[in-house]
């Protein structure tokens, strides 16, 4: 599969664009574990254009988390199209239109899922974001906006016809929201159209075993991943290798996963600072220590703490098989092989901004 001049291999696997999750620390995670590409959370082309500190930060991309997409919202013309000239300069692999977001606030705005309603409103809106694109452009949406409207096959054409270069479809209506079974039956019937674009399949293939039955039942030419890589990264790794043995490797051991929720964190601690980034890093945990004995009770003694130091004593002493005590023979830093030496590199944004300066 190839998206422009990018080539992806054969059944590649994406990490979806989730708000509060794909940032760049998770990104490089995901990437390490067998990701083939990544995406942004979705930036405000309004945000954008009026300098939103949240906004510009969410440009940060790296050349180690590569190839990866910016993606970008926005229910106006003008913005949009400015919007993308901004995302252009900073150098991504390709520019993505969220056409799928389904929360209230953007879909109010005619952004998002919003658009469903308004065909002619997609089309210029791509034609806009195509015109001054130097890179491909890719769009991600959903069937339609509820199940008397889905016009995904439609969509497609047009969208094939505006210059775009793949589409990845979360197989729910925005009526639907998460809930639901999505309907992989229309990722079929999307192939079945011949379109010259790679089709990208999204929607419950939270487990390895669902990856692979989606590219079986659908034919897609890639799977891309969202609920199923918070807290687990190791299923890009563990998809593939299903989908190539017909085997489940065991699951990240406790000590695995332990070094990989503390390199995570200093990645957040590097790319926001450290107060924001212990605070962020709350929301992860849960999923990073799912099913676990003592869970829980990890989670709430991690979300009481506010520096790096302190969250990393209470992951180095907790024993799942003792929950209720935290520190038996007091561990360092030193004492356990933790991958704390990663470092950021300077971001893409950073070098098109003194570039522009210069």
């Amino acid at each position: 599969m190839r998206i422009g001049t990018i080539e992806l291999g054969a059944r590649p696997l994406f990490l979806a664009p989730m708000e509060d999750v794909s940032d760049p620390p998770f990104r490089l995670l995901c990437k390490r574990y067998g990701a083939d590409m990544v995406f942004t959370e979705f930036i405000s082309s309004g945000g954008l254009l009026h300098e939103s500190e949240d906004a510009v930060k969410k440009l940060d991309i790296y050349d180690e988390e590569r190839p990866v997409g910016i993606q970008i919202f926005g229910g106006e013309l003008e913005q949009v199209r400015e919007a993308a000239r901004i995302v252009d300069r900073i150098g991504p692999d390709v520019i993505d239109i969220n056409f799928g977001c389904p929360v209230r606030k953007v879909v109010c705005k005619d952004a998002g899922a919003g658009v469903l309603r308004d065909l002619k409103k997609m089309r210029a809106l791509t034609e806009a974001v195509v015109e001054v694109a130097t890179r491909p452009v890719t769009v991600k949406t959903r069937l339609g906006w509820d199940d008397r409207s889905i016009r995904i096959l439609e969509v497609a054409r047009m969208l094939e016809d505006c210059g775009v270069q793949a589409l990845t479809v979360h197989a729910r209506t925005r009526a639907q929201m998460y809930k639901g079974s999505a309907r992989w039956e229309w990722l079929r019937r999307l192939k079945e159209l011949g379109l010259s674009i790679p089709i990208i399949g999204n929607g419950d293939a939270t487990t390895p075993e669902k990856v692979k039955q989606m590219f079986e039942e659908t034919g897609v030419d890639a799977v891309m991943i969202g609920r199923g890589a918070i807290g687990n990264p190791w299923i890009f790794r563990d998809a593939k290798l299903y989908m190539e043995t017909g085997e489940l490797p065991p699951p990240p051991s406790w000590e695995e996963r332990v070094r990989v929720v503390a390199e995570h964190l200093e990645l957040k601690c590097q790319w926001l600072g450290e107060r924001k980034g212990v605070l962020e890093m709350r929301r992860m945990y849960g999923g990073y220590f799912k099913g676990f004995p003592g869970a829980s009770r990890l989670r709430q003694l991690l979300m009481h703490k506010e520096t790096k130091a302190e969250v990393l004593e209470i992951l180095l002493n907790f024993r799942p098989d003792d929950p209720e005590v935290q520190v038996t023979v007091p561990r360092t830093l030193q004492a356990v092989p933790v991958v704390l030496t990663a470092r950021l590199p300077r971001p893409t944004r950073q070098k098109a901004l003194a570039a522009d300066k210069a």
